[in-house]
């Protein structure tokens, strides 16, 4: 069940922010890291492998591949950032364990210690089932300690209110990242379990957050476009479904994904 991170370069810097965007709810976090990584182009720095990854290779080409995350790293406006991307996590309900999620989470925080990071940020979908049809999606926010909360409140996320609890690495490497010195957060963008296949506008209110407080310059036609047709399905969604309520069965269920 072992986890190991393979670093083929530690740049010479410390106090790195990391920005963590795994496969999860509403692909939230995976779509804004993927997308930051593909804008901002970062140098990768290491690959993250695992037991507890799918038991399988990818084929690219007539050539095969292990399943991996990857570590990239950037100076950018004098600041060092990492970003941790990629297509798999440990999955219990692929027959992982509770074990699998820690061994993987311990060694990630392992890794961002020897990189001299000093701030966890992960990135997740909040679940918010029907309602997201309704409403423009926020960044609903958890940290570590108060003073990292306030600090990001200044930006516009929402503290986290009601008593919850943040499932798989988004909230275990917050935790043992704590217990290690490394302050963090958990940006969670609302979104709906159901859009299997990603949520853009979700993950566009992210977007724009850090490009708030970070100053990163991003081209954003294709995801302001992706996030424009995925709120005029859900307009339609609440349309349709407010026509039926009413007995009129004119108008076709759209397909929401």
């Amino acid at each position: 069940m072992a986890t190991q991170v393979f670093l083929m370069e530690k740049p010479p810097v410390k106090d790195g922010v990391v920005f963590v965007g795994l496969p999860g709810i509403g692909l939230v976090g995976k779509i804004v890291v993927d997308y930051l990584v593909k804008e901002l182009k970062p140098k990768k720095i290491a690959e993250v492998l695992s037991d507890s990854f799918p038991p399988a290779v990818i084929t690219k080409g007539g050539v095969t591949e292990l399943f991996k995350d990857s570590i990239y790293y950037l100076s950018y406006k004098g600041k060092s950032f990492y970003f941790v991307a990629g297509p798999v996590i440990p999955n219990w309900d692929q027959g992982g364990t509770i074990a699998d999620q820690y061994d993987f989470s311990r060694t990630l925080v392992v890794a961002f210690k020897e990189l001299k990071i000093s701030h966890i940020c992960t990135i997740a979908g909040l679940n918010v089932g029907e309602q997201r049809m309704k409403i423009t999606p926020h960044v609903i926010a958890a940290a570590t300690d108060k003073k990292t909360l306030d600090m990001w409140k200044k930006n516009g996320v929402k503290p986290n209110e009601s008593e919850g609890t943040i499932w798989g690495h988004a909230g275990l490497l917050l935790g043992i990242g704590k217990m290690q010195g490394i302050p963090g957060i958990c940006l969670m963008g609302e979104t709906s379990a159901r859009l299997v296949y990603g949520d853009p506008g979700a993950s566009k209110v992210v977007l724009d957050l850090l490009i708030k407080k970070f100053g990163f310059k991003l081209k954003m036609d294709k995801m302001d476009a992706e996030s424009k047709e995925i709120e005029k399905a859900f307009q339609k969604l609440s349309e349709t479904m407010q026509a039926e309520e009413s007995g009129n069965k004119k108008l076709d269920l759209p397909y929401v994904r």
